[in-house]
């Protein structure tokens, strides 16, 4: 079959455009970044795709006709979604709204390039803002450009992500075909099903060394002990990259150090517990559960729960790269701070595939 041509908006490390980068019947045309850094990280990943490193409101059409050719309709998917901080307003006002910026420029592309088929991935947050104003209002934006719409939230750990990380996912579609979403492939394990059980942390990280705060390894711990542990492994380098941890002060050490399995500072002695922080703040992820989100402060402790089950640290670059499900010869680029934040802004990849296999199928029934 012919190639689906694909441009990646607000493309960031590269999480959304993996499954269809590692798929024949996908070529991805080109990416929008504004961060150098992050662009830079998914140059390294996707060498066959051109980067635009600039803000969205300066790409559009005549980017990708200058360069090859391309016009309005010879895109067949645009995938992508503005970051949230972009819906502030609510109604009519979405388009006109300099605080709704980022979301009239992905309005504006896609009115550009008109692809059949898109997909706009998002916070679950979406749907509860403003009343759910705000998301009546995107949907009828969309329909306005002659899409039929297709929407649902799906949770990372249901496709084989060790993590819970629930994504407001939105296809529209000009094919004379309903769109069928994912169906999920694994379960929690204390429910009865015929699917695969969830993947924890455990699962995902338990051959990468436990280092101490401040350490660095670059072998690993043991051989692979489960498939995901040998497909992140299937092309790693000989070091393995961005496996070093921060290194915190002797009071936040001894904090970690006395926290349970999956525990909060309630479960510390009370000279121990921090006077400030919010209720998933210096929390201890589970050894066999899934993690919780993974965001940008994946080795922060004091922000949302990401210290390290067994070791007295928080994650590990490399580590919230395997909970995001990047293979370990996947680059990042810049400060860690930089790394942390390409790893923790993206779409797991896994889920990803899930996706690109259900667009797949919606070309094919057309």
């Amino acid at each position: 079959m012919q190639k689906i041509k694909v441009v990646d908006l607000f493309a960031g490390v590269g999480g959304l455009s993996y499954g269809f980068a590692h798929d024949d019947h996908f070529d991805i045309i080109v990416a929008n970044e504004l961060s150098s850094n992050t662009a830079k990280a998914y140059a390294l990943n996707y060498p066959n795709v051109k980067v635009y490193c600039k803000d969205i409101k300066d790409f559009g059409i005549h980017d990708v006709e200058k360069d090859f050719g391309i016009e309005c309709g010879d895109i067949d998917l645009v995938v992508g979604g503005p970051p949230c901080q972009a819906y502030s307003t609510v109604g009519k006002r979405l388009i006109d709204d300099p605080r709704g910026k980022l979301f009239q420029e992905y309005f504006r592309v896609l009115k550009e390039i008109n692809p059949k088929v898109f997909l706009f991935e998002n916070v679950k947050g979406l749907l509860s803002m403003q009343k759910g104003e705000l998301f009546a209002t995107i949907i009828k934006l969309f329909e306005s450009l002659g899409y039929t719409i297709f929407w649902k939230v799906l949770n990372a750990v249901d496709y084989g992500v060790p993590q819970m990380r629930e994504r407001v996912i939105i296809i529209g579609t000009k094919l004379n075909a309903p769109f069928l979403f994912p169906s999920p492939t694994h379960y929690n394990q204390f429910e009865k099903s015929e699917l695969l059980p969830y993947l924890t942390v455990s699962d995902a990280i338990s051959d990468l060394v436990f280092m101490k705060s401040g350490e660095a390894r670059f072998e690993y711990f043991c051989e692979p002990k489960n498939t995901f542990q040998k497909l992140m492994r299937k092309n790693a380098p000989k070091k393995i990259m961005d496996h070093n941890a921060p290194k915190n002060n002797d009071k936040l050490i001894k904090i970690m150090e006395n926290l349970p399995d999956g525990g909060t500072p309630r479960d510390l002695p009370e000279e121990l517990r921090p006077t400030s922080g919010f209720a998933n703040t210096y929390c201890r992820l589970w050894w066999n559960r899934p993690s919780t989100t993974i965001t940008r402060n994946l080795s922060t402790p004091s922000s949302s729960r990401c210290i390290h089950p067994k070791a007295p640290r928080p994650l590990t670059t490399r580590e919230g790269a395997r909970i995001q499900c990047f293979p370990d010869d996947y680059i990042f680029f810049g400060s860690r701070s930089d790394k942390n934040l390409q790893i923790g802004n993206a779409v797991p990849t896994f889920l990803s595939v899930a996706l690109k296999e259900a667009i797949k199928n919606h070309f094919e029934l057309k």
